[in-house]
């Protein structure tokens, strides 16, 4: 996939153990194998995104396959509907979805996220991709370089996912259902609050063209269960009770609820 540089826009190439664009903008790939496109000025912490014990956190519950029947459903339906890589999958974490996904349909794989532990954890364990470090705001990634783009459970920005993809090509997204995890929610708060969600938005540049609801139950024990709250939203948003009453479970059984939908860039 094509890069740019995220200072002055023009293409990057790769020279030994850095990238570099012809304005003389340089970028060293790390030991771990990921290259840092995060600019200061892009940036609106130090350290943006998952922590590193957020992010071993997701690893060791979706290694355990808690998740696998969203994994498979993103690459039964992309292989059913003939999508074709190069891949850019937009938050990627530590790249367990996009890593099967690649696999599934022979494609090559660019990830990335804004947290840096993400894509050093991603380099480390898949080496047969490319892993960045960056905004999806703005994604150092050349105009129609990707044949997919994937956002599983992250943000969607409608306007950079459409000048990355090629016409015709794919955006799959994942978002979270109404009655995602209430097992967790009902016990890190006090009250669970009905607040509808537009679970298959319409996105300007794109047409739906396909949407595949998932559900499933799991039971997770032990440490798991706090592997779970880690990979969450809650684990910002859970007060000193809910966290001592999540501490006093051992046990969740509780169900997945979320929907992939599939777009396709418009000509």
């Amino acid at each position: 996939m094509e890069l740019i540089c995220p200072v002055c826009g023009s293409g990057l190439d790769r020279v030994e153990r850095e990238y570099r664009c012809e304005n003389r903008h340089s970028f060293d790939i790390a030991r771990q194998g990921y290259v840092n496109l995060l600019t200061v000025q892009q940036k609106r912490s130090l350290h943006p995104g998952d922590t590193r014990e957020q992010v071993l956190s997701r690893r060791a519950f979706l290694d355990a396959g808690y998740y696998a029947p969203i994994a498979k459903t993103l690459c039964d339906t992309a292989k059913d509907l003939g999508a074709a890589g190069p891949i850019l999958d937009v938050g990627c974490g530590e790249g367990y979805y996009s890593a099967r996904l690649a696999g599934a349909l022979d494609a090559e794989l660019t990830g990335l996220d804004i947290s840096k532990e993400a894509v050093r954890c991603a380099a480390g364990k898949y080496k047969n991709a490319l892993w960045i470090c960056g905004t999806a705001a703005h994604l150092p990634v050349a105009d129609r370089s990707a044949g997919i783009v994937t956002s599983l459970f992250a943000l969607t920005m409608p306007e950079e996912f459409r000048r990355v993809l090629k016409p015709g090509g794919y955006y799959f997204q994942v978002l979270a259902a109404e009655d995602h995890l209430l097992g967790l929610k009902s016990i890190i708060y006090p009250e669970l609050l009905h607040k509808e969600k537009n679970t298959v938005p319409e996105l300007p540049g794109f047409r739906l063209v396909r949407s595949v609801p998932i559900r499933f139950d799991f039971t997770v024990e032990g440490e798991q269960v706090r592997n779970l709250l880690s990979m969450t939203p809650h684990v910002y948003r859970i007060s000193k009770e809910g966290a001592q009453r999540l501490a006093r479970t051992q046990t969740i059984t509780d169900t997945a609820s979320c929907v992939l939908n599939v777009y396709r860039a418009d000509a």
